[in-house]
């Protein structure tokens, strides 16, 4: 990363947490992918019951490998037949994994989904929360991050599932109400009645999409 990115980065972070923070929600500023692991792996004890919704940004810190590798019970859709039973599994874990598709610069969470799964249980279920976010995905205000999301977000999402909505074949949002969108649901996360439920990793690179 760049020093120069890397100052303001840091220095945006701390903004970021801040208002995480007045939010009951907490924010933690990892200078790479290494340290954003070693911070979610201490945010787990081991034996917990995890899940996640899917998210680049878990992947691209080896957070997925280690846990698999570790001793944690790790219910990962993925390999699972019943999909829906997967996704049920995650509203009594102990730790949901995520990212965002943005969020805001007083810390409020901006996402889109199209099961609901990934929303609702950020909402309500599991016992904790722990998000992985790159800094490219800080935006100014909640405007903005709802831009962010439905138009860098959702297309390259669609892209790479092969999903047939306008916004894979323009690169946009069509603000469309076609029978494959994924912007079914908008989750806005500005405060989080229960404390310690909600995590923040801020990662000074760039994660996910």
């Amino acid at each position: 990363m760049n020093p120069n990115i890397t100052k303001r980065n840091n220095l945006l972070a701390q903004t970021v947490i801040k208002g995480l923070a007045s939010r009951n929600m907490t924010g933690y500023y990892a200078a790479d992918k290494e340290e954003a692991l070693k911070t979610a792996l201490g945010l787990i004890a081991e034996g917990s019951t995890v899940t996640m919704g899917g998210g680049m940004s878990v992947h691209e810190i080896g957070l997925v490998k280690a846990l698999k590798e570790g001793n944690y019970n790790f219910i990962d859709r993925d390999e699972m037949e019943d999909k829906r039973a997967a996704m049920l599994a995650a509203y009594d874990a102990d730790v949901f994994l995520a990212s965002v598709n943005a969020m805001t610069q007083d810390g409020v969470l901006v996402n889109i989904d199209g099961n609901a799964n990934r929303v609702s249980a950020i909402a309500q279920g599991p016992k904790k929360v722990v998000f992985i976010v790159g800094m490219n995905k800080v935006c100014n205000d909640v405007d903005g991050a709802m831009k962010r999301a439905r138009n860098v977000a959702a297309p390259i999402n669609t892209q790479r599932f092969g999903i047939n909505t306008p916004c894979t074949k323009t690169g946009t949002c069509m603000n469309c109400k076609s029978p494959e969108t994924i912007c079914c649901q908008f989750l806005i996360t500005r405060y989080s009645r229960h404390k310690d439920r909600i995590h923040v990793i801020l990662v000074d690179d760039v994660l996910g999409f």
